[in-house]
């Protein structure tokens, strides 16, 4: 992602803003060879030099946040929703992005990251990595319900059948559901085909990391063994 280069060699601890546009109006600073100019563009391709030295960018930290998102929040890097964009929302001080997305009308668990590869291995539904939910819907479950919703069923609108998944009745109109894939408004799609509405749903679990006594609209940082069990789980 390209961004102005001020902005750019802050981010990545090579000076302030207001430094690298002195250095700019000074000639001091080349990208590709050719002496910068202000607000050019610049990405982690880019060459980047001050004086003629070529500026060795520090690695950034890597972040792994959990996030208990609340009901309304969109989970988008754009800037188009406002406050219900997830990333302004959270106004965490380096970049950041949510990994996979939990629809607007739900809540719990998402977490954020600035670790590309670790975003990409979460999100290969191939490797099969849970993502637990706890979910009221509008009228009593039986076991009927518990059963179709467990062995996996065509979803018409997206053409596709759902992988067989853990179901278990938690109360009278509440179930657990364990899932292993991540198509659009799964659990609501699966519910409405067997004529049930969902009123709430919230995602307690990805993979090992619980939401556990995370309050609504906060955020915190994972565990070094949080991330150890993530990273084994990811085989990375």
């Amino acid at each position: 992602m390209q961004e102005r280069i001020n902005k750019y060699l802050s981010a990545h601890g090579v000076c302030s803003r207001r430094e690298a546009d002195r250095m700019i109006e000074q000639g001091r600073i080349k990208v590709d060879g050719n002496t910068a100019v202000m607000g050019i563009m610049v990405d982690d391709d880019s060459v980047i030099s001050i004086d003629g030295k070529i500026v060795r960018r520090k690695a950034p930290e890597k972040i792994i946040l959990a996030f208990n998102k609340p009901v309304g929040i969109v989970c988008t890097t754009t800037d188009k929703q406002g406050k219900n964009n997830i990333v302004d929302y959270i106004s965490y001080h380096e970049r950041i992005y949510p990994v996979g997305r939990l629809d607007k009308d739900s809540d719990g668990l998402i977490l954020l990251t600035n670790d590309g590869a670790l975003m990409d291995g979460i999100l290969r539904s191939v490797n099969g990595h849970e993502k637990e939910y706890i979910v009221t819907v509008n009228k009593s479950i039986d076991d009927t319900f518990v059963r179709n919703m467990s062995q996996g069923m065509y979803i018409k609108e997206l053409d596709r059948t759902t992988k067989k998944c853990q179901v278990t009745k938690v109360s009278d109109k509440t179930f657990r559901i364990i899932l292993t894939q991540g198509l659009n408004r799964q659990i609501r799609r699966m519910c409405a085909q067997l004529g049930y509405k969902v009123i709430k749903l919230t995602r307690i679990r990805i993979m090992n990391v619980q939401l556990g006594d995370l309050e609504t609209g906060q955020y915190r940082k994972l565990t070094d063994e949080e991330v150890k069990k993530l990273n084994k789980q990811l085989e990375r």
